[in-house]
């Protein structure tokens, strides 16, 4: 059953759904609700993970994910996010998917074939002595070949581990000085049930749409109908530039009158906004932006520009600032540094 929303209904159900609205308990409660946690090693404030969590959670213990992956196993890592271990048989499923006519499958399919005494290396390696970095693996079959003249060892190589790991064969069980340790998956997954793929892609498609909490249906706003559209507290964060409330740009647009692009890749002279930008969500708005970054040798958090919406509440400001001094305690930064402000909010935020 779905309920048709107003636009002011729906962005409340986005907030609720993601979390964001200050119901968020635990690191493991979170993982779960969302469905799963993006990983990407750009860590200008913090890693994607990290931040996502503390912009629902606030000030936790980093070291829980940690604890979470490694000691509980509660959740896994694969194909660079962070799912809930509950969700291991769909997962398994998409491991076990057939490669697809798409050029990036049958390039990775006919790696696999040609080079399988590097596959069959890897594999009797880690059963024998894993786990291991993938600098302690070494191995002629790993060289370059007459087809792939411009490959060298260890690209073969991390190739060969990234296939595998996609495929199920290896997983990724700790991680020692920020590099992965493999080892095989039978040794680090528990046994979990056979889900077809049809069901388990099925079962998937819906964890996501609840975790997003609405969508779009012939140009209107749909919800389940059993998750509350009632308003929802005017709390105050800061979102990853990969937050799930904002990932699909057209829907953030459509959805919150929000225009935003990651504008990392960006020349420095074309930046609109700045390198690393966080969004301001306050309540069900997203009110503002602030070009944001860590500078860990000077042990500064830098606000280098913030700048308002144009229907941005004056009193906002201060709850920014709360919300800066939270980053800045929660990262363990020892001073915060204020830059550009927009005049809306100078009074609430010093330079």
């Amino acid at each position: 059953m779905s309920q048709e929303l107003t636009q002011e209904q729906a962005r409340r159900v986005a907030v609720r759904a993601q979390l964001l609205d200050g119901s968020a308990t635990s690191p493991l409660d979170t993982v779960r609700r969302l469905g799963f946690l993006q990983m990407d090693p750009i860590a200008a404030v913090a890693t994607p993970q990290q931040l996502v969590l503390w912009s629902r959670l606030g000030s936790y213990d980093r070291a829980e994910l940690d604890r979470l992956l490694w000691k509980e196993k509660s959740v896994f890592e694969w194909s660079a996010f962070i799912w809930p271990i509950e969700d291991l048989p769909l997962i398994r499923a998409r491991m076990r998917e057939p490669w697809s006519h798409l050029k990036r499958d049958q390039w990775a399919k006919e790696f696999l074939a040609e080079q399988s005494g590097l596959r069959r290396y890897v594999l009797r390696e880690l059963e024998r002595r894993g786990p291991l970095l993938s600098r302690e693996l070494e191995h002629d079959a790993a060289r370059s070949n007459e087809r792939h003249t411009w490959w060298g060892t260890r690209v073969q190589l991390i190739w060969m581990l990234e296939l595998l790991h996609r495929r199920g064969k290896i997983a990724i069980v700790g991680r020692r000085g920020g590099q992965r340790l493999w080892d095989l998956a039978e040794r680090w997954y528990p046994d979990t049930e056979t889900v077809p793929l049809r069901e388990a892609n099925r079962r998937l498609t819906e964890k996501r749409r609840r975790a997003l909490g609405v969508w779009q249906e012939n140009g209107s706003w749909k919800s389940h109908a059993d998750i509350a559209s009632d308003p929802v507290s005017e709390r105050v964060t800061l979102l990853s530039p990969f937050d799930r409330l904002i990932h699909d740009r057209d829907r953030a647009e459509a959805l919150f009158g929000f225009y935003y692009r990651i504008e990392i890749y960006v020349p420095k002279a074309k930046r609109e906004y700045g390198y690393y930008v966080l969004p301001i969500l306050r309540g069900d708005r997203l009110i503002g932006r602030i070009d944001t970054r860590f500078d860990r040798a000077a042990d500064v958090l830098r606000a280098n520009a913030v700048y308002a919406q144009a229907d941005a509440p004056e009193e906002a400001g201060s709850d920014v600032l709360a919300a800066l001094r939270s980053l800045q305690e929660w990262l363990g930064a020892g001073r915060l540094e204020i830059g550009r402000t927009p005049r809306i909010w100078a009074d609430a935020l010093p330079r």
